[in-house]
């Protein structure tokens, strides 16, 4: 890792990226599951601008789950990812023969500036210390009128004071679990998806099935999600130590100020992706 990504990477997170997509490799996630989940976040991206001829970049690709499905679309894809999670994307990826690997951060991707048809970042940049320089090092990178797509973690500015109580209290949990030995954060994180996500979700999911909205149920999303879904969510959410949330409106300042410009988001699950395109000169 580069010195000039250090100051906007904590090691401690890395390092248990590292540990969380090599026990979640991704190898039991059933495909068709993995397509639907892509498919939801990638429901804004403007695929009439790709074509097997772009190259883009994938930051902070984890397991290679979403480049999975992203690299038969491209002609070159750039996976990303400072941890040994890069590792796992390389074997998960051996099939896919336009895909090419690079163990940097945010803050040394070897891209040449204006060079990129595409990029995104699904859930990474939230677990950096500067959010906003880290989006604006991927703007960087983009060819003018490129689209960038990001997935942040939100305030829940759209849910109620009771949710809002009860994501306070999840909180504190995750403070104490993420600074665990990691036999202990998968112990806690594993009770977690059981005892807490999969009883949500089948809730939920029960109704749905009476024509009941479960949209102020927790975890609502999952009903639809396998368990090793849930597992490896529980994991991420709470054995992560550093992490930020922001508004829809702060993210679209952040996006602007990046300069980035025609900026839409998903009014849906998963809270917030949302999609900016680099302003032409």
């Amino acid at each position: 890792m580069h010195n000039k990504d250090k100051k906007n990477i904590n090691l401690e997170v890395v390092k248990g990226f590292g540990e969380e997509w090599t026990l979640f490799d991704q190898s039991s996630l059933p495909p068709e599951e993995r397509e639907q989940i892509f498919n939801q976040y990638f429901s804004i991206f403007p695929w009439e601008l790709i074509s097997e001829d772009s190259e883009g970049f994938d930051l902070g690709c984890g397991s290679g789950r979403w480049a999975l499905c992203m690299a038969p679309k491209v002609g070159k894809l750039h996976c990303i990812d400072p941890s040994s999670a890069i590792e796992v994307a390389r074997k998960n990826l051996s099939q896919v023969d336009n895909c090419i690997f690079h163990k940097e951060g945010v803050n040394s991707m070897p891209l040449s500036n204006e060079s990129m048809d595409f990029g995104y970042s699904l859930g990474v940049l939230h677990h950096i210390s500067n959010t906003q320089e880290g989006i604006n090092e991927c703007v960087k990178k983009l060819k003018p009128g490129a689209p960038l797509l990001l997935y942040l973690y939100y305030r829940l500015e759209n849910k109620p004071f009771l949710y809002r109580t009860l994501w306070l209290l999840s909180n504190l949990f995750r403070s104490f679990i993420s600074r665990l030995p990691y036999f202990l954060r998968y112990i806690f994180t594993q009770m977690i998806a059981a005892f807490i996500y999969w009883p949500l979700a089948k809730l939920a999911y029960l109704l749905v099935i009476l024509s009941v909205n479960p949209g102020l149920i927790p975890l609502a999303e999952y009903r639809d999600k396998s368990f090793y879904t849930m597992r490896t969510d529980a994991f991420d959410r709470f054995a992560t130590r550093l992490e930020n949330r922001f508004s829809l409106d702060e993210i679209k300042n952040m996006m602007i100020h990046s300069g980035l410009e025609r900026i839409v988001y998903r009014d849906s699950p998963p809270y917030w992706c949302v999609l900016g395109y680099k302003k032409r000169k």
